[in-house]
């Protein structure tokens, strides 16, 4: 979870014809598979893509992401480009300790969206609960159980052959025979 601080403010009252001093309002934020599912039922487009974000899809995935209960709306109007900064840092942290080595990753054209993540979720039995996890933790989650669920990798002949002689030369000598 990260929390941000969105600065107070001086704003004029035009009615009121006076200077007023807006509160600085405190965000706890989760970047999760919950948010993105918001987000995604809002603008009807994948969260997960390439394409960038303009402003205001930006400021929306930051209400999704919002865990502090009755934010006034105008407070998402005061984020700062520090704030953002520390958002766009928060998102794109791993969250984990677990790292990736395959050297030979395949490019995935999939369009990854919230729905084929809660798929892949119920295939490999992961309890709903992970949904409320950081998004990345939980994607790192589902690499880890595709790579562990994988078959052993078949030998090829040359490995075949060797593993039969040396298993041939293990009986032998435990048999004391010649063949």
């Amino acid at each position: 979870m990260l929390t941000i601080i969105i600065p107070s403010i001086e704003l004029y009252d035009e009615g009121k014809e006076e200077f007023i001093q807006t509160k600085p309002q405190e965000l706890r934020l989760e970047h999760s598979l919950v948010s993105v599912s918001k987000w995604e039922s809002r603008w009807h487009k994948p969260f997960l893509s390439k394409d960038d974000k303009s402003i205001e899809e930006t400021i929306d995935y930051i209400r999704c992401m919002t865990l502090t209960q009755n934010v006034p709306p105008i407070a998402y109007t005061r984020i700062t480009n520090g704030n953002l900064e520390e958002i766009s840092n928060y998102i794109g942290s791993p969250m984990t300790a677990t790292t990736f080595h395959d050297k030979s990753k395949t490019i995935n054209r999939e369009i990854i969206t919230s729905e084929v993540i809660y798929y892949w979720m119920i295939a490999l039995s992961i309890p709903f609960e992970c949904q409320k996890w950081h998004l990345n933790r939980l994607l790192t989650l589902i690499n880890v159980c595709n790579i562990k669920n994988q078959p052993a990798k078949k030998m090829n002949k040359k490995e075949i052959t060797n593993r039969n002689r040396s298993l041939n030369a293990a009986r032998k000598q435990a048999l004391n025979t010649r063949g």
